[in-house]
């Protein structure tokens, strides 16, 4: 059994806004959570401006491709954070869900994509420290610029 909370973090796509959080969230943790990406129509590859926008912040996306979201993933995760995937996401009973309204950052311009990984940055943080209560976070990747 493991005692790390896992988070699955679920959108359309798992192009964009799903891959953000799961890495962010990864590299925030410290290894103090488990967390996953995937989509219900997973597309080809990660957006790439998404990818420019984590890789000027210092977060690598080499390592991510689009997975598709099954039942059997949710069931294995403790929180599901949907972000766009509505009705499309495998509900799973027991399985706390949380919808994040966040804009979908896929063929935007640079200045929209950077606003949107800010969005999930902060919503990151503020999950860890609610799953995770004695973490300590680094300073926010934000906070290079």
């Amino acid at each position: 059994m493991n005692d790390r909370p896992q988070i699955v973090f679920a959108c359309v796509r798992n192009g964009g806004r799903s891959v953000a959080a799961r890495v962010l969230t990864e590299h925030y943790a410290g290894g103090r959570v488990i967390a996953v990406s995937a989509g219900t129509q997973p597309g080809e590859h990660i957006h790439p401006e998404v990818a420019e926008a984590l890789r000027q912040l210092g977060v690598d996306t080499s390592g991510e491709h689009p997975k598709l979201l099954t039942r059997e993933t949710v069931l294995a995760s403790d929180l599901a954070i949907t972000l766009g995937c509505g009705e499309e996401c495998p509900y799973v009973p027991g399985v706390r869900y949380v919808d994040w309204p966040v804009d979908d950052p896929g063929g935007q311009d640079e200045v929209t994509v950077r606003r949107i990984v800010a969005d999930i940055d902060t919503r990151v943080r503020g999950l860890l420290v609610e799953l995770v209560p004695d973490i300590e976070l680094p300073p926010s990747v934000l906070e290079q610029d």
